[in-house]
């Protein structure tokens, strides 16, 4: 074979490889689209579209520098991600003003990670430090467990600066929180089946009007748990037992997007039956391009479209490529601003803090 013959293989090959990488690149951006239970696999792909948008932009790059218009094809994926670029990054062009607003409130959003179980309670107490600083309103807090040394009392009086607070009796739930400046009631606790996350509902009396809030912890995708797995069985370079390990990790992603799938459900059922204007919040474990992103964002109104600017993550590992926390909000009320600082205390995320005004 010629070298001209060798050349024009290695062409094809690459070109097909750039096709099937562009393909599957919008099955993923697509796949919030199809429900996790119905169409398992379409989630594990949609879970892959950080990593498969990166390699579509290097290898787009890489046509470029060779001057070849195969360059056009990741770029193609790239412009039919729209929908999950524009929840990750936004520019800052224009955002709603606060003219003619009658009530501004400041929502944070928080998973603590149990504080990092410290015994001084340190971290706790500066996050309440730093949420007095900016004014917060109302703070949902996601896995908020206390210790023997510093107990859920502890972590009360910490956060005593906000008057009204709702923290269920959680059993085997993973405890979440409410603490607001404002008063509470219809508080209810919401325990999803078959799974150690869980849900509040309670209504924000602020001055005449009233708006419900949800606070959430939904399924998590285990995928540290399972990273630890795969590499425990590959020490044993057991063939067997690695494919093994690796059809049960998948396994319990797939069972988890289930759990997933049915949680969001039954909060579209909450949304869809309430009488006042709803705030939506919590650690979805979820990114922008599933399911659970696609069915609340066709209800409600993501308050980083309409209030934020620059990158957005909230998950402080994984490369830091994870938007998983959120605060969601009825057509009625406006983000005004919409940010997640990078707050390196107790917890692998980063907090939520978005104003909203009507």
């Amino acid at each position: 074979m010629g070298k001209a013959a060798v050349k024009s293989l290695i062409h094809g090959v690459l070109a097909l490889a750039t096709c099937l990488l562009a393909g599957i690149t919008i099955l993923a951006a697509f796949s919030g689209r199809f429900e996790p239970s119905l169409h398992p696999y379409m989630a594990l792909s949609g879970l892959g579209l950080p990593m498969l948008l990166i390699v579509c932009l290097l290898v787009s790059a890489a046509w470029g520098i060779a001057r070849r218009w195969w360059s056009l094809v990741p770029l193609l994926a790239i412009a039919c991600s729209w929908n999950y670029l524009s929840a990750t990054f936004q520019m800052p062009w224009f955002h709603p003003g606060k003219d003619d607003v009658r009530h501004q409130l400041k929502v944070a959003t928080y998973n603590v990670h149990n504080f990092g179980k410290e015994i001084t309670g340190y971290s706790c107490k500066e996050i309440a430090r730093l949420m007095r600083e900016n004014e917060v309103d109302v703070i949902c807090l996601q896995e908020m467990g206390g210790n023997r040394n510093f107990t859920t009392d502890s972590i009360v009086r910490t956060f005593g600066h906000w008057k009204y607070s709702y923290l269920p009796t959680s059993g085997q739930s993973l405890p979440i929180a409410v603490f607001s400046r404002y008063p509470l009631c219809g508080q209810r606790f919401i325990s999803h089946p078959d799974s150690h996350n869980s849900s509040l509902v309670c209504d924000l009396l602020v001055g005449r009007d009233t708006i419900r809030l949800l606070n959430n912890h939904l399924q998590t995708t285990s995928v540290n748990q399972n990273r630890g797995k795969w590499q425990q069985e590959f020490s044993t370079n057991d063939r067997k037992r690695e494919v093994e390990a690796m059809e049960n990790a998948a396994g319990t992603l797939l069972e988890n997007f289930a759990k997933r799938t049915a949680q969001t459900q039954a909060l579209c059922d909450i949304v869809r039956q309430s009488p006042h204007p709803v705030i939506l919040c919590g650690d979805l474990n979820s990114i922008p391009s599933s399911y659970t992103y696609h069915i609340l964002s066709g209800l409600l109104k993501d308050g980083f479209k309409e209030g934020g600017t620059g990158y957005m993550y909230t998950y402080r590992l994984a490369k830091r490529l994870l938007r998983i926390d959120y605060v969601f909000h009825s057509p009625e009320l406006r983000c005004t601003s919409y940010r997640s600082p990078d707050w390196d205390l107790c917890s692998d995320h980063n907090p939520v803090l978005s104003e909203l005004v009507w």
